[in-house]
């Protein structure tokens, strides 16, 4: 991927280009390890996080902020992340979610089994 088709995702992904260096800009300033880790997350993210442009850059401005504390405190990753680093990034992008397309197709379907439910066995609504 060239690095304009990478911008072009980042703004997708998370939103205008300046918002993302001064993120990236953030997270090169961290000690090696630390930078390492946002960077798995920032990756993990990138793939499997489920949640639009504008949740996305505070989720990772977030993240950035987390380590940027722990660094300063010297606290160990694993006592940030955990035993489970895919079960802490899920917990916080449970906390973004609010406007992604996965919580969007989520309550479309709760929202079509109930109406399909209504409408009883023969889709003319609930029983006479």
């Amino acid at each position: 991927m060239s690095e304009r088709e990478a911008g072009g995702l980042v703004s997708k992904v998370i939103g205008p280009k300046r918002r993302w260096r001064a993120y990236k800009a953030r997270v090169r300033r961290l000690p090696p390890n630390y930078r390492s880790a946002v960077d798995a997350i920032e990756r993990y993210l990138m793939f499997f996080g489920p949640i639009d442009a504008d949740s996305a850059g505070s989720l990772l401005e977030d993240v950035a902020d987390l380590f940027e504390r722990a660094a300063a405190d010297e606290t160990p990753i694993r006592e940030i992340v955990g035993d489970d680093p895919v079960a802490f990034v899920e917990a916080l992008v449970a906390n973004y979610t609010k406007g992604g397309y996965v919580t969007r197709e989520r309550e479309r379907l709760i929202r079509a089994l109930a109406l399909a439910e209504a409408q009883g066995p023969e889709g003319h609504g609930a029983s006479r």
